[in-house]
Order: structure tokens, then sequence, then C-alpha cells
């Protein structure tokens, strides 16, 4: 099992102080990692850095200059970077016809611009490494289409393709770039939108096979392995973590 041990190894999660960004932080620490994890919300950031014994940074991802310093102080205060986690997101729901192209860009920027950004800068630490893995974090809307998520969905569809493409660029680099496509997962984005959505609740279940939502704890294992020896060959893809909704095609 040493293959999956994280010692000596540092990580950046970004929106790693909730949801499932907390869970994958809290995996790779007890994978034996430092960990720098990175939001926009300060309180936040401390109670979930207290409890890793991370690092803490405040920072705004639609940023692009925040962004790249934001992975600078990471690799400063940690010493080193072998691990990135993109998972900061956002989302806005309503009909396609009602977005302004302010929220479009504010949906994209964070989601995928942001993490786009966060690669090139982690990059060459990456390289200086020896190698490096980068775990991107999609979403069930990579797949499929929701009435009520076109930028989200466009967005989290960019950041498979985006890996994909930095897979084949950076192998020859030893880094593995991959993709972590969430399904429905119980956190404070999703409650949103069980209140802002009418019957999603139900219709999320009758489709899960495993027969409920998804809980942050259920992405640390993915987390773990990709960010591990034991992925060292797996590099490219998009894989669902999602009680079976995806395979029902």
């Amino acid at each position: 099992m040493d293959r999956f041990a994280l010692k000596g190894k540092a990580a950046l999660v970004t929106g790693g102080n909730g949801g499932i960004g907390l869970a994958m932080a809290r995996a790779l620490a007890q994978a034996g990692a430092s960990v720098a994890i990175a939001g926009r919300d300060a309180k936040k950031n401390a109670s979930a850095a207290a409890e890793l014994k991370a690092v803490s940074l405040c920072f705004d991802l639609k940023d692009a200059a925040a962004c790249r310093a934001m992975v600078e102080e990471a690799a400063a205060r940690l010493g080193r970077l072998d691990i990135l986690v993109n998972n900061a997101g956002t989302n806005i729901r309503k009909a396609p016809q009602d977005y302004s192209l302010d929220e479009w860009r504010a949906v994209l920027d964070t989601n995928l611009t942001g993490a786009f950004v966060a690669c090139q800068a982690a990059y060459p630490h990456l390289k200086r490494a020896g190698g490096g893995k980068i775990v991107n974090i999609g979403s069930m809307m990579s797949l499929f289409g929701a009435s009520f998520a076109a930028p989200y969905g466009a967005s989290k569809g960019g950041v498979v393709q985006l890996t994909r493409s930095l897979s084949a660029a950076w192998a020859k680099d030893n880094i593995q770039v991959n993709a972590v496509l969430p399904g429905w997962i119980d956190t404070a984005l999703t409650r949103r939108a069980r209140e802002e959505v009418a019957g999603l609740h139900e219709r999320v279940l009758a489709r899960t096979p495993a027969g409920r939502w998804g809980r942050p704890e259920d992405l640390g294992g993915i987390a773990v392995f990709l960010a591990s020896a034991a992925s060292d060959f797996v590099t490219g893809t998009a894989i669902p973590v999602d009680g079976g909704y995806s395979s029902l095609g």
C-alpha cells in the first residue's frame, strides 16, 4: 500500500475549505501530504486549516494574477508542490436566455479559466519536482445537460477537455492530469440547488442505483489514488464518482 502513501508530498486544494474540497484535502492529509487550502472565505479557511494543520490561502480565483500568486505562495509555504486539486467552483441557476454575460463569465472564469491558470502556474513546480499530479474536478454536468445550468455545464465540459489536453502535453514531464466527475453530492451548493429546482431531490434518488445522495467523504479515496504513485500510468481520464448515476446513460 506504499504506492498510495503521500508522505513528503505537498498538495494545494482550491476550494478546500468545505464540501468536496475539504473532504479531499482531509484524505490527502491523512495519507501523509502537507496541504494548503485556498478559498475566498477566510473564516472557513481558518477552520479547515486548523483541523488539518494546513496552510490557509485566501484568494479569488476569478482574478488570474491572484490565482498565479496563490500557487506561488502555496509552493513557497509548503517548500514544494507535487499535487494540485482544482476544486473551486460556483454556479448560477436560471434559464439559458436569462443569463447576463457577466453571470456567464463569473461561472466560466472560476470553474474553467481559474483551473487553467492554476495548472499553468503549477506546471514549473511539478516539473521541477520530477513529476506531479493534477486532479481537476468536473461534474455530472460534464456529461449531461441541465436546463438550469448552461454556463456551469459548459465550464465542466471544458474541464474534461482541458484535462485531456494537459495530460497529452505534460506526460513527457511525468505529470499525470485527471478529472473526477462527482455525481449528486450533499453539499451546500447542491442544497441550494434542491431549494431552487423543484423535484431535484426525488429525481436524483430515482436515477441513482446506490439509492442515495453522495457524501463529500465518498471523494476522498479517488483523490488519494489520483494524487499518489498508484496512478502513475493513469492520465487523461474523467472518472465518475456518482453511485452509478452515469451508468444508466
